[in-house]
């Protein structure tokens, strides 16, 4: 096997979760048994990521399409982000891992936004591996809270409409 060279990985590696549901049905479980299984790779992905002298790992994990989802699979889907949370917060922290979130999570149920905001709060500080959650993400809302927060620039004078380009 031919030894990996840290200095040719990428610096940036960005992975759409997505087949957790054909994986679950190709095996007769629950569609939820699926997202665990995926959020299980993905834990190894990230304990692999900063030894393999990758800098930033992106993970898109839910959109704002997928609240069109059952309110189960939903709602099983939160549950495992707090269980992940619970179980893996020491060991992210021991292991250096700052995580941050892309996306607006103020709408996810309760006891996600805050196991979520623990773990933003507990890496804030860690300089290792960057660990980016897309969380509750997509285009059209980006770009409507990109574009909020430019009117309240202009609004308050910091900010000339001729200068947004």
């Amino acid at each position: 096997m031919t030894e990996l060279i840290k200095e040719l990985m990428p610096k940036h590696v960005a992975i759409i979760m997505d087949g957790n549901g054909r994986w679950a049905k190709q095996r007769g479980v629950p569609r939820v048994a699926g997202h665990r299984a995926g959020m299980e790779s993905m834990k190894k992905i990230v304990d692999h990521s900063d030894k393999l002298g990758i800098r930033y790992l992106t993970v898109y994990a839910f959109s704002t399409e997928n609240w069109k989802r059952s309110m189960e699979e939903v709602s099983g889907i939160f549950k495992l982000l707090v269980t992940f949370v619970n179980r893996d917060l020491k060991e992210l922290v021991a292991n250096n891992v700052r995580v941050r979130v892309l996306g607006d999570y103020n709408s996810i149920p309760a006891d996600a936004r805050k196991a979520l905001e623990k773990t933003l709060s507990d890496t804030n500080e860690d300089t290792g591996l960057q660990f980016n959650i897309a969380l509750n993400y997509g285009a059209r809302d980006e770009i409507r809270r990109s574009v909020e927060r430019i009117a309240e620039k202009v609004k308050a004078g910091e900010l000339e409409p001729e200068d947004v380009t």
